[in-house]
């Protein structure tokens, strides 16, 4: 039975073996794994990072771990509209429109 690829190399695995790799055994595998931060504590930060940013396509990925991390999506709507003071009214738009897109395709 084949194994399930993970999202990353399902996205980058084919041209980019290497960072495919690094993402699962490094980022996921380590940084996420850290004891010093909840999941739940470490998907908001990583939402906020990646609004602040302007990543959408990562964003999108992000908010629905969020959502499976324990994050509620009055939290993660809150956090969209936080962050528009912080980060630029598009940037917490783009947060908003994203996160309704997510909840609205579960």
């Amino acid at each position: 039975m084949a194994q399930e690829r993970s999202r990353a190399q399902q996205l980058v695995g084919d041209i980019a073996p290497k960072l495919a790799e690094l993402t699962d055994d490094v980022l996921f595998g380590d940084v996420w794994a850290r004891p010093g931060l909840s999941p739940r504590d470490r998907s908001l930060i990583t939402v906020a990072a990646l609004t602040a940013l302007g990543r959408t396509d990562q964003l999108r990925s992000h908010l629905g771990l969020a959502l499976d991390n324990g994050v509620t999506t009055d939290e993660l709507a809150e956090t969209a509209t936080h962050l528009a003071f912080y980060a630029g009214w598009p940037a917490g738009m783009t947060a908003a429109t994203t996160l309704k897109q997510v909840v609205d395709a579960r």
